[in-house]
């Protein structure tokens, strides 16, 4: 994995006005992958947008770290009937066709 797709905790931390302990509580109850590079702790750019809505369920709804991985557990549930409702409807256009 190139570090150019990883971004530094600590400048997150910054931008986001977020401290680092969420981003360790955020790991530990496994929600957040943290990559350490020579002492240095960096996430993979992939997951920015889905730290950004858990920062926004923290500081704007108040929401703890059990509630955030609730929530995200829920949503990976309705994907995943979502995917599963979408390959019966597909397989059942095949036989009504």
């Amino acid at each position: 994995m190139s570090k150019q797709k990883l971004l530094l905790v600590d400048t997150l931390c910054s931008t986001y006005k977020i401290d680092v302990s969420f981003i360790n509580e955020l790991r530990g109850v496994g929600l957040l992958k943290v990559k350490t590079i020579e002492q240095s702790e960096y996430i993979h750019i992939d997951v920015l947008s889905d730290l950004e809505k858990m920062i926004r369920l923290h500081q704007d709804l108040n929401v703890n770290i059990e509630g955030i991985d609730v929530i995200f557990n829920l949503l990976q549930k309705v994907e995943s009937l979502q995917n599963e409702l979408t390959s019966v409807k597909n397989r059942l256009c095949l036989y009504e066709n």
